[in-house]
């Protein structure tokens, strides 16, 4: 208990400072002109930041492992140093002794290992913060039943449930402090942030979960020769102890593997964005956490139509052909080779995403504004998907987007290293600043998606450093395009039933709006007026302290000569006002006024 208690204190000091230094610097020093003193510093002070919190993670382990790898994928919204330092936050930890983990085993299969398997490797394959995986075989009752012998166990670390919630009541109370930031506040909903971060790691814990959805993930591609899952092994299965078939092959980022092996890394990284546009946009069930240790690519045989897998990285004889990258002829189907030589084989179901039916639409119609280069859609889509409050006036982003699209549109990585960096500084600044003005939030089902997301591009650049995005998405865009094309008549004839209904009760308004003005009962709401006079009057107050402070203070300086008690008191009070002309406006309730 009392390492717990220590535990939660350190995570609440490491924020708390952090916090205060972050407002200090950017709120309270700009307040007095230092602003091209902050700016000089910001990027060394933003690198120490990441590297205590690196430090902070690799010591503590546990969530804040995961805290640190989902910070680093979020290069949308934060800056370059941070993401940078902690882009090397691996998931790998001490492993826990061997005889502790056969405690927990024994404890929870209700049997000794030894009754359990035919053999358990005491070496684990790996150590992560959450449990660490042994191969072990399967006796041959089981054996017999499942087909095979060789499995992988993974075994949850002990007293890790503990850790979980103690990190998460800390970091519950973390978003508690920022919530009460107004510009933090309007721009992401982080308490609905944190539970969400909550419920998807309390369910990475659960193993019976997790065995769950990899038959749900195997079932999404049953009969597809581009993907496969291991197969659980349920009689050796409990909430904290996972038994699976073995499926160890080469790590999808091995590209030395990759070649040595007779498969083209450009063709993984075309394949692997396919499949995984295939669950966003098709199943609407992903894989929340595709990094390198999740996947790899299995060499498979061609034998009489029928194909094997390679039993492991090391098997490179079996490895003649190499298949294309399948052809994405639409959003819902993907043409398969009829023979591939490799497929991509998912690992840990941890972690997976869901997408409801209204997001996933929200979102094609992102992509096809995307495909398009349409910068009117696209801002549209941002209000659907929930990235922009109904409020915000979005004439500058239509314009930025627009702009974005007419010099930037469809370059990738590669493509956009060619471009002079002038160029791309002096469009990145006028970009964020036109970004800085709006009223952005990250909707609550995001978090999955943009890791999702983050961690297949960067896979696909590292396999193809001239992979291009958009030649990923294009198919699927494609394919939308022309649905919405097809069903053009039907969307005609009913904005002309629109139009009609609107013509034949256009009279009947416009009496009562008559009515109402003879009336004297016409009332006009301008939210943005509102707005502007709800600021200026804090601006207002906030001067009239600013010349209370000052009076106040010279006041208190004059006294202290004849009169030091009184003189004292009153550079005392003269605080209080300084304290509301610096700090008003910064806080305020959740949410935008």
């Amino acid at each position: 208990m009392g390492n717990t208690r220590a535990r939660y204190r350190r995570i609440l000091r490491f924020a708390a400072r952090y916090i205060v230094q972050t407002w200090w610097f950017e709120l309270v020093l700009p307040r007095f002109g230092l602003s091209g003193y902050v700016a000089r510093g910001r990027e060394a002070r933003l690198t120490r930041i990441a590297q205590r919190f690196h430090d902070l993670a690799v010591d503590l382990g546990g969530l804040m492992i995961k805290v640190g790898q989902y910070l680093s994928s979020r290069l949308d919204v934060l800056p370059p140093e941070i993401t940078r330092e902690l882009a090397g936050l691996q998931d790998e930890v001490p492993p826990v002794p061997f005889d502790r983990i056969r405690e927990l085993a024994e404890a929870e299969l209700g049997m000794p290992l030894e009754r359990a398997y035919a053999s358990f490797d005491p070496t684990p394959v790996a150590a992560a913060s959450l449990g660490q995986a042994h191969r072990a075989r399967l006796s041959p009752i089981d054996a017999g039943d499942m087909g095979y012998d060789e499995a992988v166990v993974k075994v949850q670390r002990p007293g890790i449930e503990v850790i979980v919630d103690t990190d998460l009541a800390a970091l519950r109370r973390i978003a508690g402090w920022l919530s009460r930031v107004r510009f933090v506040a309007s721009r992401v909903d982080l308490p609905s942030l944190v539970e969400e971060f909550a419920t998807t790691s309390l369910e990475e814990i659960d193993y019976v979960n997790e065995a769950g959805n990899a038959e749900r993930f195997a079932a999404s591609f049953a009969g597809d020769p581009r993907v496969a899952a291991p197969e659980v092994v349920w009689e050796r299965t409990t909430r904290r102890v996972l038994t699976l078939a073995d499926v160890t092959a080469i790590k999808i980022n091995d590209r030395a593997a990759l070649v040595a092996a007779g498969i083209d890394p450009k063709a993984v990284a075309q394949q692997f964005a396919t499949v995984m546009f295939d669950q966003l946009f098709r199943d609407g069930y992903f894989h929340a956490d595709p990094h390198p240790g999740n996947i790899f690519v299995t060499p498979v045989r061609v034998l009489s139509g029928e194909t094997d897998a390679a039993a492991s990285a090391s098997t490179e004889a079996a490895t003649d052909a190499t298949g294309p990258a399948p052809d994405t002829t639409s959003a819902g189907s993907t043409a398969s080779p009829a023979s591939p030589a490799w497929k991509l084989t998912f690992i840990d179901f941890g972690m997976m995403g869901q997408v409801p039916d209204g997001l996933r639409q929200a979102l094609q119609q992102l992509m096809i504004a995307v495909a398009s280069r349409d910068g009117k859609r696209l801002v549209e889509s941002f209000r659907s998907v929930g990235f922009l409050l109904p409020t915000a006036e979005t004439a500058e982003l239509e314009r930025a987007m627009t702009e974005l699209f007419a010099r930037f549109g469809g370059m990738g990585f590669a493509e956009l290293a060619q471009v002079d960096e002038r160029e791309l500084r002096r469009f990145a600044i006028e970009f964020s600043d036109v970004m800085r003005t709006l009223p952005f939030q990250l909707p609550e089902n995001f978090l999955l998606i943009i890791r999702a997301m983050s961690l297949t591009s960067g896979m696909c650049s590292s396999l193809d450093p001239e992979f291009n995005m958009w030649d990923a998405v294009e198919p699927y865009a494609a394919k939308l395009l022309r649905d919405e094309r097809g069903n053009i008549v039907q969307a005609l004839g009913r904005e002309a039933m629109s139009v009609v209904g609107t013509t034949w009760r256009l009279p009947q308004r416009l009496d009562k709006v008559v009515d109402r003005i003879e009336q004297g009962r016409l009332v006009a709401n301008s939210p943005r007026i509102e707005q502007r006079m709800s600021r200026l009057e804090r601006t207002a107050g906030r001067i009239v302290s600013a010349v209370i402070f000052v009076g106040l203070f010279l006041g208190g300086i004059l006294l202290r000569v004849d009169e030091p008690v009184w003189g004292g008191i009153l550079l005392g009070v003269s605080v209080i006002p300084l304290l509301h002309a610096v700090f008003a406006g910064a806080f305020g309730r959740r949410g935008p006024r």
